[in-house]
């Protein structure tokens, strides 16, 4: 029996002793170059600088090789700080493991600690003077930056490295690098990322304001945004280190909203674990697995030797006997640990025997749960298989990371990454594998790939339309009236962010020609909405994000506005500048051939020709199968879907009079003139008379200077994003919503009014 005064080895800090021998791993030439365009920047007495690896490039060893010969082997401090658990961890690891004496010859041992809010970690108040190494979180150093105090005193030199740099723009990371810079009086500033320059271009100024130093010709230099080093993912690709990624996405029409409560909820997008129900229906799915087996079975020569990543155990033993009933030579591996549902345990022997069993060959599908995400060694993998879905960047990039070995690296040319997507009622932020690689497009080298993924994006976003329309109890009369060409995208906002946990969230906002004028408004007005409502946090709280949401609907997106904005993407957007005070980047669609994805033209073609059912039918199939990758089949992923928008176009065609008619009703309802309802309830009725309404009032506000003002205090502004529209008589005291009887008071005036 242990006692309180027991002690337990823990892994959050330790010492580190070099290890004899000769490191068994060589740097790749792009390594190399990265580590001697270090030696030169180093030489200046300080200095904030960038070092650019795409995924898969190997920027954590590249780092901390030469941090140990630089800093650590020179006695020099370090501060390593990252947003995520595992990314400390794995930082921390590559500490330990490449720790030789070669490479550090000049010491006999030195000092580590991990700091985060983790239980497996240490705390801020746990820093100790004589520790050579921090590995910390970015949260938990920034709310108690002054632990730092005694670590850096009397410190002349220090390196601070910021893990996935792209991020350092973020109100917490600079103030966390303003603060030690004023500690250190040679601050060495050293940022890691793959995709420096996937954000807007006012936050690469914001990028150019805490990296300023870089190597230009071999030469330390200032420059826009310093960068010591920087290579491509099309580069690496080309030296063969990295193989070509090709991204293919399957829509399995399975759904899984229905169980998705609260904390359902919560847990998927804070913690990225799905519930064991939700979890349990996708593994018991038989039209799921059979599509995802069938898909393997159909390119089985081009896929090759193949790791899937599946939901839980029960999914890996079910997915492993339907590969096999097809011929496929398949087996799975799980965790040393008997699963408690299904009984079985497997070892860390049979799993190596597995393992080996795929290495030799004898195996063409790998089938895992959370196991070869990292630290095995299979380059042999042509391609992965994402049957699990993740809201974690970080494991989304070493799921697809199992293939991205090129063949100067022991794998292969070319890695194709399979999707298989479900449709959720709740909206939650799946990581698309393609934006891993946002910020290094340049391996898309023909308009025709750039376009291909566009259309994925676009068509991920639209999964829920198109369902919600094959939903007969969903009314999407509204939405069906639009022209379909106007219910393509025009573009996108996309932008990640940082939830308080570390969880690291990509969005994609898509605007249609509906909303492009009310999202340029929104971000023209983001300065004045934070200061109007004194949001100064980096992160808001729920209550107070909710508040500017309905300002942002009231001020911008009130109308008729078919397809309408989703609150849920403002909200978003919401988050993104409390982080970064800049506006997301805005992509244009523009190389999209938006006529070909015109299925009101399509239709008109089948109606001017008089088809018959089996012409027509042959027909749609020849422009449905035309090409192996149609834009057709790129955006609507499912013919069922095309079948059906082709249908309500047709239907227009044939019964344009009475399509949208109400059935006879045999029920006498009561009327209520629509000046005795609240605006938001106006706005559920006609969009437009209540936008007319809000538009008459704020300008019969207007003072001589043409500035709105407050009708109780006098506050004057040019945006209304200050002001809220409010009925002079009150509706309870038979005040109407009409022009006469509107007012704009700034938000402070009207909630005063309120309490009284």
């Amino acid at each position: 029996m242990k006692h309180l005064s027991d002690c337990i080895e823990v892994k959050s800090y330790g010492e580190v002793f070099p290890k004899k021998g000769t490191n068994a791993r060589t740097p790749y030439e792009h390594q190399k170059e990265a580590m001697r365009c270090l030696d030169k920047i180093n030489q200046e007495p300080a200095y904030s600088t960038l070092v650019v690896l795409p995924t898969g490039g190997g920027k954590t060893y590249t780092a901390s090789m030469w941090l140990l010969k630089n800093a650590i082997d020179k006695k020099k401090k370090i501060l390593w700080i990252g947003h995520r658990q595992m990314l400390l961890d794995q930082a921390a690891e590559s500490f330990q493991k490449f720790a030789y004496t070669e490479v550090i010859p000049h010491i006999s041992s030195f000092c580590f600690r991990i700091i985060s809010g983790a239980s497996s970690h240490d705390r801020t108040s746990d820093i100790r003077p004589d520790d050579n190494l921090l590995i910390v979180s970015k949260d938990s150093i920034g709310r108690n930056i002054e632990r730092l105090d005694i670590w850096l005193k009397d410190e002349n030199e220090l390196y601070l490295v910021i893990d996935e740099a792209h991020h350092s723009t973020a109100k917490t990371y600079r103030k966390i690098i303003e603060y030690v810079k004023g500690k250190v009086p040679n601050l060495k500033l050293i940022g890691l990322t793959a995709t420096p320059f996937r954000t807007a271009e006012n936050e690469q100024g914001l990028l150019a304001r805490i990296y300023g130093d870089g190597v230009i010709n071999g030469q330390a230099a200032h420059d826009d945004v310093g960068i010591t080093y920087q290579i491509g993912l099309k580069e690496l690709i080309n030296r063969q280190i990295l193989a070509k990624p090709i991204f293919e996405s399957f829509y399995t029409d399975e759904e899984y909203g229905e169980l998705l409560g609260v904390d359902a909820w919560e847990s998927i997008q804070h913690l990225d674990i799905l519930p064991d129900e939700i979890a349990q229906q996708m593994a018991d799915s038989a039209v799921r697995n059979k599509l995802i087996v069938e898909t393997y079975t159909a390119k089985q020569s081009e896929y090759g030797q193949t790791i899937l990543f599946a939901v839980n155990v029960v999914h890996a033993i079910q997915l492993t006997a339907l590969f096999k009933k097809a011929g496929v030579s398949a087996d799975f591996i799980v965790s040393s640990v008997k699963d408690a549902i299904t009984g079985v345990t497997i070892s860390r022997e049979d799993n190596e025997r597995k393992l080996n069993e795929y290495r030799d060959g004898k195996l063409q599908v790998l089938i895992n749960v959370n196991i070869l995400t990292e630290g095995v060694d299979l380059p042999q993998t042509k391609t992965v298989f994402l049957a699990r879905p993740t809201v974690s960047s970080i494991l989304m990039t070493q799921m697809v990371g199992r293939a991205l070995r090129g063949t100067a690296a022991g794998g292969t040319s070319t890695a194709y990454i399979v999707s298989f997507i479900d449709h959720w009622n709740e909206n939650i932020a799946w990581v698309n594998p393609e934006s891993l690689f946002e910020g290094s497009n340049d391996f898309r080298d023909t308009k025709a790939e750039r376009t291909k993924h566009d259309l994925r994006m676009i068509a991920i976003s639209k999964i829920e339309e198109f369902a919600s329309i094959l939903d007969d109890s969903v009314d999407t009369s509204a939405l069906e009236k639009v022209p379909f060409e106007q219910r393509i995208p025009i573009g996108m906002y996309a932008f990640s962010y940082l939830e308080e946990n570390g969880m690291d969230h990509a969005y994609q906002v898509m605007v249609y020609n509906s909303t492009q004028a009310a999202y340029k408004q929104l971000m023209d007005s983001l300065p004045s909405l934070f200061a109007s409502f004194e949001a100064t946090e980096e992160y808001l709280c729920d209550e107070k994000l909710e508040g500017m949401e309905r300002q942002c609907r009231d001020s911008f997106f009130c109308g008729e506005l078919v397809p309408p904005y989703e609150p849920r993407d403002v909200l978003n957007i919401l988050k993104y500048y409390a982080q970064y005070e800049t506006i997301p980047q805005f992509y244009t669609f523009a190389e999209v051939d938006r006529s070909k994805l015109n299925v009101t033209a399509i239709a008109q073609h089948i109606w001017d020709e008089d088809m018959g059912q089996r012409k027509k039918s042959e027909y749609i199939d020849s422009i449905w199968d035309s090409g192996d990758d149609t834009m057709l089949k790129l955006f609507f992923g499912r013919k069922l879907y095309f079948l059906r928008q082709l249908d309500i176009e047709l239907m227009k065609l044939s019964h344009s009079s009475d399509l949208y008619e109400d059935s006879e009703s045999n029920v006498k309802y009561g009327t209520r003139a629509l000046e005795n309802l609240p605006l938001h309830e106006i706005g559920k009725i006609d969009p437009m008379l209540e936008k007319q309404l809000r538009d008459q009032t704020f300008e019969k506000s207007r003072n001589k200077r043409g500035l709105y003002e407050c009708a109780c205090c006098g506050k004057t502004d040019q945006s209304r994003i200050y002001f809220q529209v409010d009925h002079i008589v009150p509706m309870n005291s038979g005040g109407k919503s009409v022009a006469e009887n509107l007012q704009i008071l700034c938000r402070q005036c009207n909630g005063m009014k309120g309490d009284n």
